[in-house]
């Protein structure tokens, strides 16, 4: 009579499919990262946020309300909305005139994120070195 020897079973873990998996999302991060670092360059504060102490020049207020508008606080009719184009113009020819000018962004609090980038990118485009965020203090 033929006796059969029986198998024992294999306790191993074949490790392979993990490793498959790894390179996968190891290529998956590799080709991602570069596409996630763009962004607007901000100054953040090094310390908590106190107000802005009013000096000879005062601040230049850049503004886009809930409907995407722009509004600048220099001029006759600071309640008008200009175009991007003449935002940018308008902070171009104030930093060549007094380069140390403060501009503060002002967003509504319902604007959409990207309209506020926009408007910083904007901003950063007309030469505008650092720029700082209003907002209304918490009571």
């Amino acid at each position: 009579m033929y006796v059969r020897k029986r198998r024992r079973p294999v306790s191993e873990i074949n490790v392979v499919p993990y490793i498959d998996v790894m390179l996968v999302l190891l290529i998956i991060f590799m080709v991602t990262a570069p596409l996630i670092s763009q962004g607007v360059k901000v100054d953040l504060p090094k310390a908590s946020a106190n107000p802005i102490e009013q000096e000879d020049n005062p601040p230049m207020i850049a503004s886009v309300d809930v409907k995407g508008r722009y509004f600048l606080n220099v001029g006759n009719d600071q309640e008008s909305p200009i175009s991007k184009d003449e935002l940018g113009a308008i902070v171009k020819a104030q930093l060549t005139k007094a380069p140390d000018t403060l501009i503060v962004v002002k967003g509504d609090g319902q604007v959409a994120y990207n309209e506020v980038i926009q408007l910083m990118v904007l901003l950063q485009q007309a030469g505008v070195p650092s720029v700082g965020l209003m907002t209304d203090p918490v009571e």
